[in-house]
Order: structure tokens, then sequence, then C-alpha cells
């Protein structure tokens, strides 16, 4: 995991305008939309703000969800991450449109697939992820709070089968083909934190996701951006308890 500025609170003063050559993301380092941006600039090879000599650069300003400062309200007033922002002070928000705005900002190694129909598969197979990420939260949060989620488990597995359907007929390593696209990056950050949530025996006849699991996790971009599960475990539970440290580790 790269190096990452501390969290800026309301009390924080507002940064300057992103100077130019560069591209300022608002992040929250344990944050699983956000970590899609932070995937999707490091696959593009949008390095750091210290690469002083490369010409694509991006420079991160995480944000206490807690506490959020008015300026960034300003930005984005849902409040939520990831938010991008350009030197002629544009700003971009919601995790798969600054996802394709990077991958056609960046135009040099595209993520996203050139022909309409496997885009729009791509789109399609999201918007039904979109619907299984709220199980990754009542499950683990309703362990921790000693509930019974054997109803939702079940919901889950049925859900996370429907994965291993589409690339079982896909007979492809990724969601995209075999090499990784757009699509596996939006849909991995909940899967590296499966462990940390309690999901993973959910996963126990989904062969094919599993397979998909490993080969992520030997990914160069996921190794630049990932935290190890003990990491997740202890912000998770200072979320839980009300006082969730962003700063962990730093």
């Amino acid at each position: 995991m790269a190096p990452s500025p501390k969290c800026q609170g309301k009390a924080c003063p507002a940064p300057g305008p992103v100077p130019n050559g560069l591209i300022r993301l608002y992040s929250m380092r344990f944050c699983p939309f956000a970590q899609r941006a932070r995937l999707v600039l490091t696959a593009k090879g949008v390095k750091p703000i210290d690469f002083i000599f490369h010409l694509h650069r991006h420079e991160i300003i995480n944000i206490n969800l807690k506490d959020k400062p008015d300026w960034f309200l300003e930005k984005n007033p849902s409040g939520t991450v990831p938010v991008l922002e350009t030197s002629s002070g544009q700003v971009i928000y919601e995790s798969p449109i600054t996802c394709e705005y990077l991958d056609e900002a960046y135009p040099e190694k595209k993520l996203l697939p050139s022909d309409p129909f496997e885009r729009a598969q791509q789109r399609m197979l999201l918007d039904h992820y979109s619907k299984v990420i709220p199980y990754f939260y009542k499950i683990s949060m309703g362990k921790k709070r000693g509930e019974d989620v054997s109803a939702a488990e079940v919901e889950f597995t049925e859900k996370v089968s429907q994965l291993n359907e589409y690339l079982a007929k896909k007979k492809t390593k990724y969601f995209g083909g075999d090499s990784i696209t757009m699509i596996d990056y939006l849909i991995w950050p909940w899967f590296e934190r499966a462990e940390m949530m309690g999901v993973k025996h959910c996963l126990a006849n989904t062969p094919e996701l599993r397979k998909w699991i490993e080969c992520m996790f030997e990914d160069p971009v996921v190794k630049a951006t990932m935290f190890k599960t003990e990491d997740h475990i202890v912000f998770f539970n200072t979320y839980m308890d009300g006082k969730p440290n962003y700063d962990h580790g730093l």
C-alpha cells in the first residue's frame, strides 16, 4: 500500500487549486468505493505526486467522513468519496463515473472494452453487482451487533453463485475476458474484504469466483492498493464502535 496523507476534517483549511499536470482524488483509505478510483489510477499508470518527472500524476486528499470539511461538501454535496478534481476546477464524483472518466482522460491503456456490446455487458454486470454490495454490510454489521444474519447469508450465497455462473459461462479468468478490465476493478474491493466481513464461507460453492479472487490477489495493481485483512479488521471495529480510525497505520 502506497504512502497516504492523514485525513482532513472540518477544521482543516481548504486545499489550493489543483496544479497543472495533476489530477486530485478526494478519498478515504479504507473506503471500497474510493479504492475503485485508486485501482484505476494505478492501472492507468497515473503516478503519485512525488514522481516529479512523470507525465501523468495524481495527488490524494483523504477526507474524515465523520467530520467533513465544508469545502469538501461544496465540491460534492452528498459528502461521499471518491471525488476527482482537475486543474481546471472540474469535479467528478460517484465511483463508476470517476473510473470511466479516468479511462477516457488517460487513454493510453484502456480498461473499458472498445466493443459497444462488451461495454454494455460490463455495465449490466455492474448494475447486478450493485445489488450484491449491500449484503456485505448487512452480514458483517449484523454479526458485529449479534443479530441473526442467516437469511441474508442465504440471499448473498445465491447472488455470488450468479457471479460464479457468469464466469463459468464466459470460460475466462476474469469478468471481461482473459485479462483484467474495468469490471474486475469495480467488483474487487469488497472481495478483498471478504474475510474481514465474515462472508468467505458463502463462497464455498463458487469455484470459478474463488479462482478469480486468487488471480486478483496476484495482480500488481491490487497489491499496490490493498490493505491486509488485519488492518481492515482494525478499521472496521473502530467504525462499528462509532469512532472510525481513518488514519490507522499512519
